[in-house]
């Protein structure tokens, strides 16, 4: 076994030496690992977190010492080693040891254009980076030469008052203590905690032996990896540039070589094909013995290869997902850890288009990021005008103050939503995730003209209806034109890390869809079901809206259900064919919810409208309008307390889910069972009243239709009193579901629709620690969830516990979830995927 030369200030890498990510950095350790796969890596040292920060803090290591390990003239390299690269750090500082005397001795050797390149590169490196001087005086102008190297000797002379340092133990030292100061810098600790980095996190130092890629053939440097980083798929890409250092090659304007042969031009293949058959080999070695896909740096020096360094290779998310599942696929990684190497939230890169990192960018306005993805369209401001865009084949972004379920309509016809108001669980913003729609709610710095069709932006830009945008609803930005979009990629990678991830995860994940176009997408994404069909939805197409608002009008309970029976036949047709699409998996069906003057207009024109339509009096609608208007409808008329005034409307609906329970089970599957929820509970007598409507309606649907069924009613436990009473309200429910939007409202005294305009405040001011509609409030809201199941387990141990507000889709949720004994969540169709790979993470990383 080798023996490493350890001093305390530093350690030389060897196969050996008691180097570890946590103390050196992953530099460091990446290095050891490729010496111990006997690649051809220079001589290097590592400096530990604890020396950097010592440098930092003023004190000096023995350079001497450290120089002598690489020869009597040394010329060295010092590269950042942190904890994890995505961290940062101080730019790599080469050809430390440059001084007048080498530059003579590599004008004999290499000639003086070599010598003058390698010495003016230091210099101007020294000077801007250690010496911190204006960098336009160090610029070479033109080719570099004997005479430009003197300039800039003289122009540090004359900035410093002293020569350039001649010492290489000097001018190590200098750089070690610039590049320590820099990492310990206000500025980039606070770049590197946005990143994700602790505020103590530490910087190793990795000074390497120089290959001066100059020289006579084959010299030079490059860059190689082996699976293309947008993709993901397997890949030779990379550059070679004669006669160069460092990443120089990377240069857009650098004249490099490609690394395979190409019909365009010279190749390190053909240039020196023993070496890069080398860099393949190695490439392999790093995947199966590293466990993943490296970029290796190298140098040649007169064709004999040298490996500097070996990176983790940049990735868009598609390509981490592919190359994660490549790797287990072929038996470098288990299954288990490609799954947890694939960040939940990256899915919603793949789950839809996405703007082009390459693209140009003219940001307009920028707001709440409400539902990811992007699109390009047209403005249009309401849902008519919206509907006829898309009859036209023109895509068209919604732009309203607010959306309301009156928009639904015009959300459908659009490739997109932008808001004035609103916040992560208003009406636009569940409903676009509901529909895969890219939505930017609370958008700010905006003046909506609905008189003129018209935005009227903050530097004065106004655009008119027909002017073209595009909508990121990633990062919550309005953009000026149409930037390039790239297309989803659920590819059979895709699946099979979801696959994988089914296998691990020990919650289940239904979705939240109210149409047989959301049960599809529900399906495609491998829901177990649906866990919140919100009836309502149903009755915004035209010939049911002009039946609810006849229903509406009616006089007499007799009346209105006769408005509700021309109703029963389509919510037959609609709930058959969700079953349907579902294929026997379980679909929870809440009972009607919303306020009725939800279906009704609320200006003049729309009333004149109606008037006509219903042959009635403008006076008698105008009467019926402002007699169903609540102060706060939030709390007013609404959920169970329509079906306990107005039984006939939940009658309705349960008649027909029995008829379509008869029909969807008549065709040769097996028997469906509906899950049947009633709204805004807060009384056990609520459940009583309701329950006892709906056993009666499913003896009577048995009797006629002379078939047996079989169904679960079960409650939305929305209001805090539903939760602290749950076990009064559990003898009566086989499920209870939380329904956390609903429920933080109601516990924070808050608005969904309005808490947009002052949430970010609060959380910069640290009110709250995160916007409690986007993170469930594991401390009010989450206490009255644990309290809801297990009052709710104590009274019925088989009870179902749920939940299915838009929390269902975040991973922290996920993880109370899986804590309380929750059976499943509900979210989101588009969160489905992104929900079963963060139940995968928990599942996992608890067993490790």
């Amino acid at each position: 076994m080798q023996k490493h030369i350890e001093i305390a200030d530093f350690i030389v890498l060897d196969p050996v030496a008691p180097v570890a990510v946590a103390t050196h950095g992953g530099r460091a350790k990446c290095l050891q690992r490729l010496i111990r796969l006997e690649m051809p890596v220079p001589k290097t040292a590592a400096l530990s977190f604890a020396t950097v920060r010592a440098i930092a803090a003023g004190e000096r290591i023995d350079t001497d010492a450290l120089m002598a390990h690489f020869g009597p003239a040394p010329l060295v390299s010092v590269r950042p080693s942190s904890e994890d690269p995505d961290w940062g750090g101080p730019g790599a500082i080469l050809n430390i040891g440059m001084n007048e005397a080498r530059h003579a001795e590599f004008a004999n050797l290499l000639g003086y254009e070599a010598a003058d390149r390698l010495f003016a590169r230091f210099i101007q490196t020294y000077a801007v980076q250690v010496a911190r001087l204006d960098p336009d005086m160090f610029e070479a102008n033109g080719d570099v030469t004997e005479e430009s190297v003197s300039a800039m000797l003289d122009a540090y002379e004359e900035e410093t008052d002293e020569p350039f340092p001649q010492d290489p133990a000097r001018q190590l030292a200098d750089v070690l203590r610039a590049m320590a100061r820099a990492w310990e810098g206000t500025s980039a600790r606070l770049l590197r905690q946005a990143r994700g980095a602790p505020a103590d996190a530490g910087l190793g130092l990795v000074v390497q032996a120089m290959a001066p890629g100059f020289g006579p053939a084959e010299s030079g440097s490059g860059v190689i990896q082996f699976a293309s980083p947008e993709t993901g798929l397997p890949q030779v890409t990379g550059r070679y540039k004669s006669q160069s250092q460092g990443r120089e090659a990377l240069d857009p304007e650098a004249q490099a070589a490609y690394l395979t042969r190409d019909p365009r031009g010279i190749s390190l293949e053909e240039l020196c094909p023993a070496a890069f058959a080398d860099l393949i080999r190695f490439g392999g070695i790093c995947r199966t013995r590293l466990r993943e896909e490296m970029q290796i740096e190298f140098t040649l020096d007169g064709g004999r290869l040298s490996v500097l360094d070996a990176v983790r290779i940049p990735r868009s998310s598609r390509a981490a997902l592919r190359i994660a599942v490549a790797l287990a696929e072929d038996g470098v990684i288990t299954p288990e850890e490609a799954v947890l190497r694939i960040e939940p939230r990256s899915l919603n890169e793949l789950l839809h288009r996405q703007i082009d990192p390459a693209a140009p960018r003219t940001m307009l306005a920028d707001g709440i990021a409400a539902s990811p993805g992007a699109a390009t369209g047209k403005l249009v401001f309401d849902s008519a005008t919206a509907q006829s865009y898309a009859a036209r084949g023109e895509p068209c972004i919604l732009v309203r103050r607010e959306t309301s379920p009156g928009d639904i309509r015009g959300m459908h016809a659009s490739v997109g939503v932008l808001t004035e108001r609103g916040g992560m669980t208003s009406h636009a913003a569940v409903i676009a995730r509901g529909l895969g729609l890219p939505c930017v709610v609370s958008a700010r710095d905006i003046v909506i003209d609905r008189k003129d069709r018209a935005i009227q932006f903050k530097d004065g830009l106004r655009l008119g209806e027909g002017d073209t945008v595009t909508l990121d609803g990633t990062s919550g930005q309005l953009l000026m034109g149409a930037p390039h979009l790239l297309e989803p990629a659920l590819d059979d990678a895709f699946r099979t890390l979801l696959g994988w991830a089914d296998a691990a995860r020990d919650i289940g994940v239904r979705a939240n869809a109210d149409t047989p176009a959301e049960a599809e997408v529900a399906r495609a994404f491998e829901a177990e079901g649906i866990g919140l069909c919100r009836t309502e939805h149903m009755f915004f197409e035209a010939d049911r809206l002009t039946v609810m608002r006849e229903m509406i009008f009616a006089n007499t309970a007799e009346d209105r259900a006769a408005s509700l029976e021309r109703l029963i036949p389509m919510q037959v047709k609609d709930f058959t064919e969700l079953f349907r699409i579902m294929e026997g998996k379980p679909v929870c069906i809440r009972l009607f919810d919303p306020p009725l003057h939800e279906f009704l207009p609320s200006n003049r024109e729309g009333m004149r409208e109606l008037a006509d339509a219903l042959q009635l009096p403008l006076a008698a609608v105008t009467r019926r309008v402002e007699a169903l208007a609540e102060f706060n409808p939030m709390l007013g008329m609404r959920g169970v307390r329509l079906g306990v005034t107005m039984p006939e409307i939940y009658e309705a609906q349960a008649r027909a889910i029995f008829l379509a329970t008869i029909a969807a089970s008549r065709k040769g599957r097996e028997p469906i069972v509906p899950e049947i929820m009633i709204p805004l509970v807060s009384a056990r007598r609520e459940v009583e009243l309701v329950k006892m409507r709906v056993d009666a309606i499913a003896a009577a649907v048995r009797t006629e239709m002379g078939a047996e069924f079989d169904y679960r009613l079960g409650v939305m436990v929305e209001t805090p009193r539903a939760a602290l009473r749950a076990q009064d309200i559990a003898q009566h429910a086989a499920f209870l579901s939380f329904g956390t939007n609903d429920l933080t409202q109601m516990t924070y005294g808050l608005s969904r629709d309005d808490a947009g305009r002052f949430m970010n405040a609060y959380v910069q001011q640290g009110v709250y620690p995160e916007d409690p509609f986007h993170r469930l409030d594991f401390e009010g809201v989450g206490e009255l969830l644990r309290i809801g199941a297990e009052r709710g387990r104590a009274c019925r141990s088989d009870i179902i516990l749920s939940l299915c507000g838009e929390h269902g889709g975040d991973a922290e949720s996920i993880a109370f979830c899986r804590a309380a004994g929750f059976d499943y969540v509900s979210c989101s169709p588009f969160r489905v995927p992104v929900a079963r790979l963060a139940a995968a993470h928990l599942a996992l990383s608890e067993g490790q």
